[in-house]
C-alpha cells in the first residue's frame, strides 16, 4: 500500500495552541492516533469560532466530516504544546479539504499534517448544499 503523503499550503489562515495532557498519552508514552484526532477535532473548532462560525453554522448550513487522512512525522510528549494550523484547500461544490498541520510549540519540531474533508450539511433537510458564498470568499482573502 502506497504511504500517505499531504502537501501543505503555502499560508495557512489560522492556529491555535493546544497543550497534551496526560490522557493524550498512550503506552509507548507518546501522543495517541486516537488523541490526535481529538485535538485536531478542538482546533478545528477554535478555527470555525475564529471566523464567527460554527460546525453547525457557517453562513447557514453546518459541515460534516467525509474523511480523514493524517501523516505523522514526530513523536509528541506529555507537556509539550501543539500549535495547529488550518487552511481550506481543493474546493468542490459541496466542500472542501480543511488542511491541518500540528507543530510542537519550543522547537518547532513537525508532530503531523493531515486533512478533512468535509461537505456542507443543511441539518434540517439532512442533504447536502453548496459550499457558502461567505466561506469560499472569507478562506481565499483570509
Amino acid at each position: 500500500m502506497p504511504r500517505i503523503k499531504i502537501a501543505l499550503p503555502e499560508k495557512f489562515v489560522f492556529s491555535t495552541e493546544i497543550p497534551i495532557y496526560i490522557q493524550h498519552i498512550n503506552y509507548g508514552h507518546h501522543l495517541d492516533n486516537a488523541a490526535l484526532l481529538m485535538l485536531v477535532a478542538e482546533a478545528r473548532v477554535r478555527f470555525f469560532k475564529h471566523f464567527g462560525w460554527s460546525e453547525l453554522d457557517v453562513g447557514g448550513p453546518g459541515i460534516v466530516v467525509a474523511d480523514v487522512a493524517a501523516q505523522y512525522r514526530s513523536e509528541a510528549f506529555h507537556g509539550e504544546t501543539l500549535v495547529i494550523a488550518f487552511a481550506a484547500a481543493d474546493f468542490h461544490d459541496y466542500g472542501c479539504d480543511l488542511v491541518w498541520q500540528l507543530k510542537e510549540q519550543a522547537s518547532g519540531r513537525e508532530v503531523a499534517r493531515g486533512k478533512h474533508g468535509i461537505v456542507f450539511f443543511d441539518y434540517a433537510t439532512r442533504s447536502k448544499v453548496k459550499v457558502p458564498a461567505v466561506f469560499a470568499a472569507r478562506m481565499a482573502g483570509a
